[in-house]
């Protein structure tokens, strides 16, 4: 009698390169993230390279040419003043995007203090300042950053400084969250059996595997960063400068001419939607990527 024999097909290990080279693998096959991150491309590429994509002034017009429709000389048409509209947009992503970084790493950085003071303490320090976090939630972002721009006057630094605060309070909580879910880990167990002082599980073991979430939820902040510094901006809260082009002053000082020259209107508002739209499809992308439980 013959015995049968059996093949087994070979199996092909996945090697693995880390929580991050996996990520940033899946990251590569997710299509909206890889829109997200080209629309944000192409933004900081004009900011970059506005003096060789536009050859006019952002800031100097000539009235011959005023409130001219879009054409071959003047892609997204000029303004009242007879400023170059392409120009004005593409400076302002200069504006938009320095802002809107510098203000979310700003918030970043303090919520992060916050709440690891917060979530390592515990105790009375840990109810202190998250009772300051909620009061500082109970007010709408916008608003507090009206508020404190209102009350330091207008200016780039001091844009960043309200943005940056109306957003510490979200990375705080965050971060508190995810470091009371840590406290009672296997290696934080372990770690705190071998004597590792409260500082240093703080530091090197539970402050490490916490940062992921702020990692998305900044990449989220920016775009809702750039609607509040052009929110800013068409409430008249922009830079001190008039002259300099920023999305929401360009709004403001289009808004009477949305039925006869709407093109002043859509070029800067497309710009704050498709950059808004890009850190929002990236930050998702992230989200996803970053998540273990899909990891396959």
């Amino acid at each position: 009698m013959a015995v049968g024999t059996t093949t087994l097909a070979p199996v092909t290990a996945r090697v693995s390169r880390g929580l991050w080279g996996d990520a940033f693998r899946r990251l590569l096959r997710n299509g909206p993230a890889i829109l997200g991150l080209a629309c944000i491309a192409i933004f900081v590429f004009g900011a970059i390279f506005a003096p060789l994509l536009s050859p006019y002034d952002p800031t100097v017009g000539n009235l011959v040419n005023r409130m001219q429709p879009p054409s071959l000389a003047h892609p997204f048409g000029t303004d009242l003043l007879g400023r170059d509209e392409f120009g004005r947009v593409l400076y302002g992503a200069r504006i938009s995007l320095r802002v809107g970084v510098v203000a979310v790493f700003f918030g970043l950085v303090l919520g992060v203090l916050i709440g690891a003071l917060a979530g390592g303490a515990g105790g009375r320090l840990d109810a202190v300042l998250m009772r300051a976090v909620d009061v500082l939630l109970a007010v709408p972002g916008i608003l507090l950053a009206i508020g404190i721009v209102a009350w330091l006057g207008r200016g780039e630094l001091q844009i960043m400084l309200a943005v940056g605060v109306s957003y510490t309070p979200i990375f705080a909580r965050l971060l508190r969250g995810s470091l009371l879910a840590l406290r009672e880990s296997d290696f934080v167990i372990a770690a705190r059996s071998m004597g590792a002082s409260p500082a240093r599980i703080l530091l090197r073991h539970m402050l490490p595997n916490a940062l992921t979430p702020l990692i998305v939820q900044a990449t989220l902040a920016l775009a809702t960063a750039i609607i509040d510094v052009a929110g800013l901006g068409f409430l008249g809260l922009g830079p001190g400068d008039p002259r300099i082009a920023e999305w929401g002053e360009m709004l403001t000082d289009s808004a009477r001419f949305l039925q006869s020259a709407p093109y002043l209107i859509f070029f800067p508002g497309a710009a704050i939607v498709i950059s808004a739209i890009g850190f929002n499809l990236l930050g998702d992308g992230l989200r996803e990527s970053l998540d273990p439980r899909l990891k396959r």
